[in-house]
């Protein structure tokens, strides 16, 4: 893992700044993975109430993790309060972004494949971000300001995304859930039951205004886990979130920049369609997504993946599993099976080809 010198997101000064120390002057810290890496970044907002940096924890061992799983991270040293207001904070982090793009190839990253992710009030940057980004000002006479400010994902962890619904610093945490729409982007939310100091129902608003506007997302809550806990490594649940966001990156595409496409074919076992089957397509690449469909005798064992959802042509393990032999289902309460079974078809070559599997139960 390449650590290399902080970059100014202002390098002749920040706009609005009140000194020249450190806080003063906003600027990302970039960690880059040994190797050619994914191709993704992630530029990570520590949380701290928008009046600290916790730069460790939610920072720099945040950046270690990522590397290790081939992803650029770039850790963001925001202005916050009491000198500076959440306005300003934002925009830094409009500003990181632009900055993050600019200098893609300099990184050896995909421009397309710049995510943000924060904690707490960092998460609260996220997704002002996230809800009140522009495509750049192609006129600027500052290259970095024609770049689109938009990530490709958000990812808030126990983040405030409305300050009026919490009842707390409104006028700090200003709403982000309220400016959801079809262009906000794909979202990875995480929070836990117990949090008492920005409840969970702060993830669930930013949920439903994604569900409603139909942007991919997905929410993990835990039962268990106070505020603050960043990768949570000395929780044993909580600290399986880090591995849950990998796996989401990797269905979403954003662990591979290689185009997906549609796959269709036909299931049948010993020659006959299946009462109920699925096939999985797990590719070798562990950065490309997987993907799977659902089939049963009333479609005759037939299936189509569309190229949203589908593979990235090449090498895929395939499976079947048959979980029930009977169709059309019926009222009576019967088992046709005495459990469900798995059958390896083994590794195929899945690409633009119809695929046709027969396995011989």
């Amino acid at each position: 893992m390449a650590d290399l010198d902080a970059l100014r997101l202002w390098p002749e000064g920040a706009p609005f700044a009140l000194g020249e120390h450190a806080i003063d002057q906003p600027q990302l810290t970039p960690h880059l993975p040994d190797g050619a890496g994914t191709g993704t970044a992630v530029i990570v907002n520590p949380g701290g109430g928008y009046r600290i940096l916790a730069s460790d924890h939610e920072g720099l061992q945040v950046a270690r993790w990522l590397n290790r799983r081939g992803i650029a991270a770039f850790v963001l040293r925001y202005r916050v309060g009491e000198r500076y207001d959440s306005e300003i904070s934002l925009l830094d982090g409009l500003r990181a972004v632009r900055v993050v793009r600019h200098a893609a190839a300099e990184f050896g990253i995909a421009r397309d494949r710049i995510g943000m992710l924060g904690f707490s009030a960092g998460g609260h940057l996220a997704v002002a971000v996230g809800t009140r980004w522009d495509d750049g000002k192609p006129n600027a006479a500052d290259p970095v300001e024609r770049e689109s400010s938009r990530p490709s994902f958000l990812v808030p962890v126990y983040a405030v995304t409305n300050g009026i619904e919490r009842g707390r610093k409104a006028d700090e945490y200003t709403p982000a859930d309220v400016r959801v729409n079809a262009s906000t982007p794909p979202t990875f939310l995480v929070h836990s039951h117990e949090d008492a100091i920005v409840p969970a129902s702060q993830s669930t608003l930013f949920y439903d205004a994604l569900l409603g506007a139909g942007v991919a997302a997905e929410l993990h809550i835990y039962g268990f886990g106070e505020h603050g806990m960043g990768l949570g490594p000395g929780d044993p649940d909580f600290c399986g979130w880090p591995a849950l966001l990998t796996n989401w990156l990797r269905r979403s595409g954003f662990l591979s920049g290689r185009q997906r496409q549609g796959v269709n074919g036909r299931v049948t076992l010993k020659g006959e369609a299946p009462g109920m089957a699925w096939v999985t397509f797990q590719p070798l690449d562990d950065n490309a997504p997987p993907a799977r469909a659902r089939t049963s005798r009333g479609e005759n064992g037939k299936f189509a993946i569309p190229a949203s959802h589908g593979v990235v042509p090449g090498s895929h393990r395939v499976t079947v599993r048959h979980v029930s032999d009977q169709f059309p289902h019926t009222n009576t309460g019967v088992f046709t099976l005495a459990d469900a079974a798995c059958f390896d078809v083994g590794v195929m070559e899945v690409g633009a080809e119809p695929v046709v599997i027969d396995v011989p139960a």
